[in-house]
């Protein structure tokens, strides 16, 4: 997140003084200024409206209030406490928020903060201080991020705009992402830039048929020093792993990533541990070298957000290629910087969730669901944790172009990577050579798209 922006210090509240060990919620003022780039093309029941979180991203504010903080600031009024903060002067340390609820009275939003909490590892809203107050204003810095990160990535990654975007944009979807291509195009290189453009932990696990669960989650040891069993975390406790030629281990192996991709926990010798945020698997396979691998389960590919393929670069990229790589001491992915923190991701992502879908795409979503459901060429269609994915994915496309709402291109440009690899054909369309996305266009094209105005309003 740019350390630059700044953040506006007054806030508008008429709350008092949360009871102990309650939520509490500050009113915040509506937003000034013209809306959001693009707003006035998108139809009219995909913007939000009276119920909307907010119009655009310049107007997501989320105030989280300790007690010890407002005792702390000389005063018991939330707003003295929020305009006291730290991070209400700064941006340089912009914390993990949750929203439990969010409520519109008298022309003013209300954002209602979950109460404080001891800090373990397993809550999804724990910082340095749980309890502390701390404010996020995204003031459209999440598509100034992105581009930023698309930029770095694309530094060591020529020709490949679609690819480097869609793997940013499975990032703040707080996806996985899973690389399939022929040898030699850049699918690892991708890997390892996205992960050296982000100040964060990062690990690679190369599957081989030898690699054991153990390696990969982690084991538990006796210790001769202390006398007492210790735990070894495996490779993939990081922010980012990269699983390469992950359909090289066997399937006891894969079934290591399971637990860590869904729930983003390990779970050894009945012990839990938690992953830490951000966490993201990337993983990369060969789809024309089948000795010696194992296909992935429908478990395991549901479980990835999307499937991207790289595709050969064209004639300017390739010769630029030659030009930046001709020596191999130049232009790899260690010698990027990273551009972001994972603290920041992480904000990012708390922002992607707050981004609007309006009642018609939400059903627009069911009807494609459905759709791959009953279409005659599919054995399985999508399961509602696709829909979902393509709900967050759309969220995240929505937040890098800048937009605080969904619109249905959103959706219809996500919907290859998203649910392609999760449509399994009948052996009727496979013998006819119908291919999974030849079923997703035709689903596509059957479902209406939502309109501009919402049923039953005044024309």
């Amino acid at each position: 997140m740019p350390t630059g922006a700044s953040i506006p210090a007054t806030v508008t509240s008429k709350q008092t003084t949360p009871a102990p060990g309650s939520g509490a919620t500050v009113a915040v003022p509506e937003p000034s200024g013209s809306p959001a780039a693009g707003a006035s093309d998108a139809p009219d029941n995909c913007a939000p409206r009276a119920t909307a979180p907010f119009r655009s991203l310049a107007a997501a504010v989320v105030v989280v209030v300790e007690p010890a903080d407002t005792a702390g600031s000389g005063s018991s009024d939330p707003q003295a406490a929020v305009a006291a903060s730290p991070v209400m002067a700064s941006t340089a340390t912009r914390p993990r928020i949750v929203v439990t609820s969010l409520v519109r009275t008298n022309g003013a939003r209300w954002f209602t903060a979950a109460p404080g909490r001891p800090a373990t590892p397993r809550y999804r809203g724990s910082v340095a201080r749980p309890t502390a107050t701390h404010a996020y204003v995204a003031d459209g810095a999440v598509a100034e991020t992105f581009e930023a990160v698309v930029a770095n990535v694309a530094r060591v990654v020529q020709g490949k705009d679609d690819a480097i975007r869609l793997a940013v944009c499975c990032m703040l979807a707080e996806g996985h992402l899973l690389i399939e291509d022929v040898p030699g195009v850049g699918k690892t290189t991708l890997a390892k830039a996205l992960g050296a453009s982000v100040g964060c932990s990062w690990h690679r696990i190369q599957f081989t048929p030898d690699l054991l669960p153990s390696d990969v989650t982690g084991v538990t040891v006796y210790s001769r020093s202390t006398g007492a069993f210790e735990f070894r975390p495996g490779g993939i406790f990081a922010n980012i792993v990269l699983g390469d030629e992950i359909n090289r281990a066997s399937p006891k192996t894969q079934s290591a990533l399971l637990e860590a991709m869904q729930e983003r926990q390990v779970t050894v010798d009945t012990t839990t541990y938690a992953l830490p945020e951000p966490f993201m698997v990337i993983a990369t396979q060969n789809p024309v070298e089948h000795e010696g691998t194992y296909p992935l389960p429908e478990s395991q590919l549901d479980r990835f957000l999307m499937r991207i393929s790289m595709g050969y670069p064209d004639r300017v990229s390739e010769i630029e290629m030659l030009h930046s790589h001709g020596d191999r001491r130049a232009g790899a992915p260690d010698d990027l910087s990273p551009v972001v923190r994972a603290a920041d991701v992480a904000a990012m992502a708390d922002a992607v969730r707050l981004v609007h879908v309006a009642p018609a795409i939400e059903e627009y979503l069911v009807d494609l669901a459905d759709a791959t459901r009953r279409h005659p060429s599919l054995a399985l269609g999508v399961s509602p944790r696709a829909t979902l994915a393509l709900q967050g994915a759309a969220r995240a496309r929505a937040a890098a172009t800048g937009r605080g709402y969904v619109v249905p291109d959103d959706v219809k440009a996500l919907a290859g990577p998203v649910i392609e690899h999760r449509l399994v054909l009948t052996p009727e369309a496979a013998i006819a050579g119908v291919g999974p996305g030849e079923v997703l266009h035709q689903v596509l094209a059957g479902v209406p798209i939502p309109s501009g105005r919402p049923a039953g309003r005044a024309q």
